[in-house]
């Protein structure tokens, strides 16, 4: 057994076996294979080596003739290793006489003599491991090119396991099947850990190095409250998380008791709960934890896992489902906020590899350059607020040029739709998310110009605080509590409140029970987060009151760490809310 701990982005258990999807995209399609099978497995296998044994000999050759001999040989070494009759006998026997699918004896054989020369801990010896590792690499892209099976095609339950997952991939995860997750990379508030919470799978990120440590088929444990992946339990650990599985489902039956409950104050103060949503069927999760509506609909999720770009009808739809579900309350709809890592696969070459694509061409700056992409979306939006209380709202606003900008073009679409005859609601609300320094800095001159701001804290604090979100190396200098980010969120509220205006938290900061009591004590009456986490703020919430949250938020101003902030506000939350687990 063996324990690695990474960072939790989505909380529950899951159990099952591992499909391990590394840097290169294998994964191990089955562990097994039918009696009658097997002769079939043993010559994809055969053929698999003779394929390598060629391929490994061209390099041999092509080495040779460019820098000598002496550099072939390393490949002559692999093919020998390739042939090796005692390797070549095990693997056969693992698939002729324990049924084994020709990938996962492979990958069991291989990766089983590479443990055992890595812990000899000489670095010769670790050389040689890689050449195992690079070896099996090379059989498995054989076997897989031959017959390669797809997250979308799963058949049975599994955990993934990979080195990452783009928002899309991640967007695409069939929820019947994927019991859960964790990758090598990512942070927190990176967007596949968001769209972790989204899909409600249990989720580890930023794991760093262990792909080469798992077996295709292996049984895992996800512990998404903790951040730890299991590497093939032993019996007494399996029970413990499977009583740990029970007792999160119980305390999530109990939670869900909050969803026809209001978050009020014990002395009367109403605090408004929105849900974060990416795709329509998400509605179904806010409503039966009562949401008062949807704060953030991340549009850009309609780009992903497509090659075809949304028509103005496929964004209509889709914003007209998420009205019937809330008829009565708000919707608030951001425009697209693709870019950074949100790419979807019909506009990659148009990107291009660019060094720093968090502060390159995205969100408010590609729509505004590229009309095409913005005004069928705006068009949509008018058309779909006939039927409900749809809100617009502008990505990563840097500049009063492109706020005034975007609503000008807003307006051309009105005009557009007025012209054409079609029915719209031209008298939307307009707001705009605050999460660059810069709209922080002119909040009060912003706050001239839209009808509401939506802070959002994870790019807030990525641009303020020069930390990649989702790099896990500097993960400890990411911090919502840090003072410079509590500094911002007053003043932008201080500037809201002087406009008349309404300004929430949208971000994973407003999900986590722990600030709370800061944002109510500050003055903030509106957050936007993730449906799963409703009922737990919902329950925070009720435990409150303001003079309570005001002495919390005076004390904080005498800290200037944001670890001793952090610890400070969950000892807080403990002492208000015992009984959740946080």
């Amino acid at each position: 057994m063996e324990l690695r701990r990474g960072v939790a982005v989505s909380p529950g258990v899951a159990i099952g076996p591992a499909v391990v999807l590394g840097a290169e995209g294998y994964r191990i399609p089955k562990r097994f294979v039918k009696a009658n099978a097997v002769d079939q497995e043993l010559s994809r296998y055969r053929h698999a080596i003779n394929d390598v044994c060629v391929e490994i000999g061209e390099s041999e050759k092509l080495i040779s003739e460019r820098l000598g001999k002496q550099y072939g040989a390393i490949f002559a070494a692999h093919i020998a290793l390739a042939r090796d009759p005692k390797l070549t006998r095990e693997i056969e026997e693992l698939i002729g006489q324990k049924n084994y699918s020709a990938e996962f004896a492979v990958s069991r054989t291989f990766r089983s003599y590479a443990k055992t020369i890595q812990n000899l801990g000489d670095r010769y010896f670790a050389e040689r491991a890689s050449d195992l590792f690079d070896l099996e690499k090379r059989i498995l892209r054989q076997l897989l090119d031959v017959r390669r099976e797809e997250l979308t095609q799963l058949t049975s339950p599994v955990i993934v396991l990979a080195h990452n997952l783009s928002p899309g991939e991640t967007a695409n995860l069939d929820t019947r099947y994927v019991l859960g997750f964790a990758t090598e990379v990512g942070g927190k508030s990176s967007h596949t850990a968001i769209l972790a919470g989204a899909l409600e799978l249990p989720a580890v990120v930023g794991m760093g190095d262990f792909l080469e440590e798992v077996e295709g088929g292996e049984t895992v444990i996800i512990d998404g409250n903790h951040g730890v992946l299991i590497l093939n339990p032993d019996e007494e650990t399996l029970r413990e998380y499977r009583e740990s599985e029970k007792r999160f489902k119980s305390v999530s039956v109990r939670l869900a008791e909050m969803g026809s409950l209001e978050p009020v104050t014990r002395d009367g103060v109403r605090i408004n709960i929105h849900g974060n949503i990416e795709f329509p069927e998400e509605t179904v999760h806010c409503l039966e934890r009562g949401a008062d509506g949807i704060g953030l609909y991340r549009t850009e999720f309609l780009y992903l896992g497509t090659d075809k770009i949304p028509t103005e009808e496929v964004h209509y739809d889709a914003y007209t489902r998420v009205l019937k579900s809330f008829p009565d309350k708000p919707v608030v709809i951001r425009t697209l906020d693709l870019g950074a890592e949100k790419i979807p696969g019909s506009m990659k070459e148009e990107f291009g590899d660019v060094p720093n694509p968090a502060l390159g061409l995205r969100s408010i700056r590609l729509s505004l350059m590229q009309n095409e992409l913005f005004r069928p979306q705006l068009r949509a939006i008018l058309r779909a607020a006939v039927h409900g209380d749809i809100r617009v709202m502008f990505p990563l606003v840097s500049t009063q040029f492109e706020c005034r900008h975007a609503r000008l073009l807003l307006g051309d679409v009105k005009e557009e739709l007025e012209e054409e005859g079609i029915p719209f609601r031209g008298d939307i609300p307009v707001g705009m998310m605050v999460e660059v320094p810069s709209a922080a800095i002119l909040a009060d001159e912003f706050a001239q110009m839209v009808d509401f701001f939506s802070i959002g804290t994870n790019d807030l604090i990525q641009y303020t605080l020069a930390v990649d979100r989702a790099n896990p190396a500097v993960a400890n200098l990411y911090s919502a509590a840090d003072p410079a980010i509590l500094r911002i969120l007053k003043t932008v509220l201080k500037a809201a409140q002087g406009a008349g205006i309404p300004a929430s938290i949208c971000g994973q900061m407003g999900s986590d029970p722990i600030f709370m009591p800061l944002l109510v004590g500050m003055g903030y009456r509106d957050v936007s987060v993730t449906p799963h986490s409703i009922p737990e703020l919902k329950q925070v919430v009720r435990s409150l009151t303001i003079p309570v949250c005001e002495e919390i938020v005076r004390h904080v101003q005498t800290l200037d760490v944001a670890r001793d902030i952090e610890n400070y506000l969950r000892g807080q939350v403990k002492k208000i809310c015992p009984e959740l687990e946080i």
